[in-house]
């Protein structure tokens, strides 16, 4: 494993094919502004900012989350309250990672 995959692996933790969590019921959940939303998000995807997550965490319990932002750096941020807040949850890194 190169340095750059062991980096990527530290951050976002091991490959997960996200589009098959979300063909199975998992949410996606953008992390970003309200202002990056709208300037482009995955379809379907619903947005709570990361300074807003811990009061939403309610909307999420029981499901299971695919959380993405624009670099993946705030997705990581909301992966762990998500944790905390025993909820699956999984750090797709950049909106654009996702296709649907």
């Amino acid at each position: 494993m190169g340095f750059i995959e062991k980096l990527r692996t530290a951050i976002f933790g091991e490959k997960v094919d996200y589009n098959e969590l979300i063909n199975n019921g998992a949410i996606i959940v953008d992390v970003r502004s309200p202002s990056e939303f709208n300037s482009g998000h995955v379809q379907g995807s619903e947005n709570y900012p990361l300074q807003t997550l811990s009061s939403n965490v309610e909307k999420l319990k029981d499901k299971t989350v695919v959380l993405v932002c624009k670099s993946g750096i705030r997705a990581q941020s909301a992966k762990s309250i998500l944790t905390k807040n025993n909820i699956k949850a999984y750090n797709a890194g950049a909106w654009q990672n996702i296709k649907k």
